[in-house]
C-alpha cells in the first residue's frame, strides 16, 4: 500500500515539475541554503505557492516527494514504512520534500530522526506553529525558515510578462497602465491562481478562506464553537487596519472569556490569515497592554469577506504596504509597529532597526487634499520628534512631492512598491 501511495505522489511531483512557473523573489536566498545540512522550512498560507517554491528550489536535484494533505498517508502508524517506500520508489536519494508536514502526527520526531540520519529535508506547512513550539523544541538551531506569501506586485508583473523600460516609466500612458494593474492588486490581492489563471477573485478566495478556517483552524485546534471562529474572522477582516482590544472583542462578539478570544485570534494568525500589530513603545509592558491593529495576509481576503458598503482605498493601501514590508523581511512587533503620539495622532508604521527608529511611514490615498496633507504631516512631525527620527515618508496613490521645510518625502505607491528611484 505505501509503495502505491508514494508512486502516486511521484507522478504528482512529475506533473508539478513539468509545468511553467513564476520564479519567486526569495528563491535565490533559499538556494544558498539548499546544500547545507539545515532543514529548509517553507511556511505560508494555503495556495500561496509553497509547494511550487519547493519544487523550483529542488528542480535540479533527484528528490523524493510526499504530500501529507493526502489522508491515506496519515493512516500509516509505522513511519519506518514511509522511509522504506521512499527508497523502494526513488532508490538512493538524500533530498526529501514533505508537503504540509504539520498534518502528520508527531511529525517533528520523525523529521528529527531523518535529520540525524543525514537526509537533506525540505518541509512546507500552512501553519506558523511550525516555527514555534513544535519545531523549536525538536530542531533547535537546525533549520532555516523561509516564508512564502502570495505574489508581490513585482511577481505579478513577472507572471503576466509585463516589463516597463526605465526611459518610458514616467510617460503618462505607462504610469496609467501601472496604476491600472496596481488597482487590481489593491482589490484582488496576489494569490497565484487568481493572478495566473485569471480566476474570479471573490469566489475563489471566499472558498479558500472557508477551507483554511476548516482545515487549519477548526480541525487542527479542535475548535468546538465553529461559528464563533467564523464570526471573529469576519469581524476582524471587516475592521482591518483598525485598533482593537481583546476585551472589546469578547464583549462585542459575546465570547465567554478574553482568553478564548486570544486563543482564537492566535489560531487565525498561525494559519496565516491575519497579522496582529502592536503599538510602539520603548516599554515592552506598554506594547502588551495597549490596543493592537489587524492586517490581512492578502488584500483579496478583504474584498472576498469584509462587510463593507464601499471600498476604502486608504485602508486597502495601508494593508498592502504592511504586507509588502513583511515580504521585505521585516517582522511585525520586532521591526514594524504602529504609533500614537502624545496628542493621539496616529503613525501607520514605525520601522525599527536595532535600538533605533529607522523610518516613520504614513499611508495616504488623497494626499493632494490640503486638509489631509496638513493633518498627516503634523502627525509625522510630532512622531518624528518623539521618536527621534528624521526619515519621514508619506506613501500616496499618485502624488510625488518633497516637502523640504518639513523634511518629508511623498512617494507614489507604485514607485515605492517597485523600488523605483527615478
Amino acid at each position: 500500500m505505501i509503495k502505491d501511495l508514494i508512486l502516486q505522489h511521484k507522478k504528482e511531483k512529475e506533473i508539478l515539475i513539468s509545468q511553467r512557473y513564476v520564479f519567486r523573489d526569495k528563491l535565490d536566498l533559499a538556494q544558498k541554503f539548499l546544500d547545507t545540512n539545515l532543514i529548509k522550512v517553507i511556511t505560508g498560507p494555503r495556495r500561496a505557492g509553497k509547494s511550487v517554491f519547493a519544487i523550483l528550489l529542488l528542480r535540479n536535484k533527484n528528490f523524493a516527494y510526499l504530500n501529507f494533505d493526502d489522508e491515506s498517508l496519515l493512516k500509516i502508524e509505522d513511519y519506518g514504512e514511509i522511509v522504506k517506500g521512499i527508497f523502494e520508489t526513488y532508490g538512493e536519494t538524500k533530498f526529501i520534500l514533505f508537503d504540509e508536514i504539520q498534518n502528520l502526527p508527531n511529525w517533528e520526531l520523525f523529521v528529527n530522526k531523518l535529520f540525524r540520519r543525514g537526509f537533506n529535508l525540505i518541509l512546507t506547512g500552512s501553519n506558523a506553529k511550525l516555527l514555534s513550539k513544535e519545531l523549536a523544541t525538536a530542531l533547535t538551531g537546525r533549520y532555516v525558515p523561509i516564508e512564502v506569501l502570495p505574489f508581490s506586485f513585482e511577481e505579478i508583473l513577472k507572471a503576466k510578462n509585463i516589463e516597463f523600460a526605465s526611459e518610458e516609466i514616467n510617460l503618462p500612458e505607462t504610469k496609467g497602465k501601472i496604476l491600472n494593474l496596481l488597482n487590481g492588486y489593491l482589490k484582488n490581492g496576489g494569490f497565484p491562481e487568481v493572478v495566473v489563471k485569471d480566476l474570479e477573485p471573490k469566489t475563489y478566495l471566499d472558498t479558500l478562506t472557508d477551507a483554511i478556517l476548516l482545515k487549519d483552524v477548526v480541525k487542527r485546534y479542535k475548535v468546538r464553537f465553529t461559528q464563533k471562529i467564523y464570526d471573529l474572522f469576519l469581524y476582524l477582516v471587516s475592521n482591518f487596519t483598525k485598533e482593537f482590544s481583546f476585551t472589546k472583542l469578547k464583549n462585542g462578539l459575546n465570547f465567554n472569556s478574553v482568553v478564548t478570544v486570544q486563543n482564537y485570534t492566535s489560531y487565525l494568525e498561525e494559519a496565516f490569515l491575519i497579522f496582529i500589530l502592536n503599538r510602539f513603545s520603548f516599554k515592552i509592558k506598554e506594547q502588551i497592554k495597549t490596543a493592537k491593529k489587524i492586517y490581512l495576509v492578502d488584500n483579496g481576503f478583504i474584498s472576498a469577506k469584509a462587510f463593507q458598503f464601499s471600498q476604502d482605498f486608504g485602508r486597502l493601501m495601508e494593508n498592502l504596504v504592511f504586507v509588502e514590508l513583511t515580504k521585505r523581511g521585516l517582522k511585525p512587533n520586532e521591526n514594524i509597529f504602529y504609533y500614537k503620539t502624545k496628542n493621539q495622532k496616529e503613525i501607520d508604521f514605525v520601522i525599527k532597526e536595532g535600538l533605533k527608529i529607522k523610518e516613520l511611514i504614513q499611508v495616504v490615498y488623497q494626499f493632494s487634499n490640503p486638509d489631509i496633507q496638513k493633518r498627516e504631516i503634523k502627525a509625522l512631525i510630532e512622531g518624528g520628534k518623539e521618536l527621534n527620527c528624521n526619515n519621514l515618508t508619506v506613501i500616496t496613490w499618485d502624488t510625488e512631492e518633497e516637502l523640504k521645510d518639513q523634511k518629508i518625502k511623498a512617494t507614489p505607491l507604485w514607485k515605492w512598491i517597485l523600488h523605483y528611484q527615478g
